[in-house]
């Protein structure tokens, strides 16, 4: 299936490209929002990061077909300051993160990430680290997995379904994701079934586990603002509640007027913040892009602008 870049235009228009930008590409994955920015930036370049290999070969012949001035790094982007510090970049006029899981990763049975098609259990954004969702699923006690299926998943039968994963291993290893998919559904009530496929949450929550998810985007953020020029910004679309929480919270937390001159008519310019949010609440998709993508439902962007 072909990869379609949710909320394209609002998300590199948020960016507000020049010519001359150089700019960050966090999530590189088939090359959909990078290759629109290269596109705008003639005389710039762009920095692309991604830890999947396929994708990354993917995107550099799509990229190549744009222009040369671009570099794709393989590395997760929590080590995005680093590595554009090897490479000799200090500053950059803008970093977009677009959190989720490309359409090839979730249609391509053998990577493991889909419910719907059997595959042995994988989820690894980055097939060279040894670990994956197949050792949480046979490996994590049941109060571990019950606290995963819980926080990342959100799902109110985390501790059926963890009950059920265990007893089920005591026989045998769990070596497929139709193997797990079947176990799940026997932990859940019938009527529950009806709504939603029961194993959404929970192969949503072991791929975060797998990848580590939740815990990179925080520290990424404080890199990618840290490295922003003044008028520089940060655009980062999320796909489901937890990850717009922490992202939300830590926009929040950086963009406060402190207490204590909170309602000056004039307050100095050193108690005013370093930067500000470019929209006050998040953009979600329009109804012409979730007729055309109905994955885009989940999906919020939210932005924010270094202003001294």
């Amino acid at each position: 299936m072909k990869h379609i870049s949710v909320l394209l235009n609002e998300s590199i228009d948020s960016l507000a490209l020049k010519e001359n930008s150089v700019i960050v590409d966090a999530t590189l994955g088939y090359g959909g929002h990078s290759s629109n920015i290269l596109a705008r930036i003639k005389e710039g370049f762009l920095f692309a990061f991604d830890q999947d290999g396929e994708a990354i070969i993917a995107s550099t012949n799509r990229l190549k077909k744009i222009g040369t001035n671009f570099t794709i790094v393989k590395s997760n982007f929590c080590y995005m300051k680093e590595k554009l510090n090897e490479l000799g970049i200090q500053q950059v006029d803008g970093v977009l993160f677009d959190l989720g899981v490309s359409s090839p990763q979730l249609d391509e049975a053998h990577r493991g990430f889909s419910f719907h098609e059997d595959a042995p259990l994988d989820m690894r954004m980055d097939t060279t680290v040894p670990f994956s969702a197949y050792h949480i699923v046979n490996q994590y006690d049941k109060k571990d997995l019950a606290r995963i299926f819980k926080d990342y998943g959100e799902s109110e039968f985390a501790n059926n379904i963890a009950k059920h994963i265990v007893t089920y291993r005591n026989t045998k290893k769990i070596e497929t994701t139709l193997e797990l998919v079947e176990i799940i559904k026997n932990a859940v009530p019938m009527k529950k079934r009806l709504h939603k496929h029961p194993a959404r949450q929970i192969f949503q929550a072991l791929r975060i586990e797998t990848n580590h998810e939740l815990e990179v985007i925080k520290p990424a953020l404080e890199q990618a603002l840290s490295m922003l020029k003044v008028g520089g910004r940060v655009a980062v679309i999320t796909f489901h509640s937890l990850e717009d929480r922490i992202v939300k919270n830590y926009f929040k937390e950086i963009t406060k007027i402190d207490d204590k001159v909170k309602g000056l008519p004039n307050i100095p310019e050193e108690y005013l913040p370093d930067f500000k949010l470019v929209y006050n609440k998040a953009l979600t998709a329009s109804k012409e892009e979730l007729l055309e993508n109905p994955r885009a439902r989940s999906a919020k962007l939210r932005v924010i602008e270094r202003v001294k």
